[in-house]
């Protein structure tokens, strides 16, 4: 068992202290990363707390639960300050990306406390495959968010649409990596090459933008 709440306590007052000496941009994305650290704590009670109510295993848990819960605990705060605030594209991204490393940063911190340290080969294969996984999840859903304010006729299935492949995506990994085998190192490589085709989608609407403006 680990304090998970003690150990973001501790990682959260050193950032919060950076706040008082940043401005602009810096501040935003660590603002985001505390958010995005927050929502990995939050998630993760509502997961095992909706697991052990329904009594299922740590592994079905991690299929079925925790992708849903914790897919949600980030979109929620995105969906917020895409609604309230009305950010632009590139923006809008950025909140997403910082949302996204502060989650998959404590989630890794906690795995390592409860697993231990001893093989940084593999630490550093799930802390890659992880954090991308977790990025690639939020920037799928930011790019619904950024398609349903383009094509208005479309909004509400866009956002739906987008955070349910979030979900699917993510339970897939976790369904991937949750037996030793070729199956995970799939569930490794996954993410880096969804990675790759949303960095190309992205670069796409970058271009169309700058098409449109001259």
């Amino acid at each position: 068992m680990i304090y998970a709440e003690n150990i973001l306590a501790c990682m959260a007052v050193p950032l919060l202290l950076t706040l008082v000496f940043v401005r602009g941009d810096v501040r935003r994305f660590v603002l985001n990363f505390l958010l995005g650290m927050t929502a990995c704590l939050l998630g993760a009670y509502i997961s095992g707390f909706v697991g052990a109510a329904a009594g299922m295993s740590i592994g079905d848990t991690a299929v079925f639960i925790s992708p849903v819960v914790e897919e949600g605990v980030k979109f929620l705060p995105l969906l917020f300050y895409f609604t309230m605030f009305g950010p632009g594209d590139d923006l809008l991204f950025h909140v997403a990306l910082g949302i996204g490393a502060g989650f998959a940063t404590f989630e890794n911190i906690c795995s390592m406390v409860t697993t231990g340290t001893e093989s940084l080969s593999f630490l550093l294969i799930r802390g890659l495959a992880v954090g991308v996984m977790h990025i690639v999840s939020i920037f799928s859903v930011t790019l619904g968010l950024v398609i349903a304010r383009r094509f208005k006729a479309l909004q509400f299935s866009s956002i739906i649409g987008a955070i349910s492949l979030s979900m699917l995506f993510h339970g897939m990994y976790n369904l991937l990596v949750s037996e030793p085998g070729a199956t995970t190192w799939i569930g490794y490589t996954m993410p880096l090459f969804t990675a790759a085709i949303l960095l190309a989608v992205y670069r796409q609407l970058q271009n169309s933008d700058q098409e449109k403006r001259l």
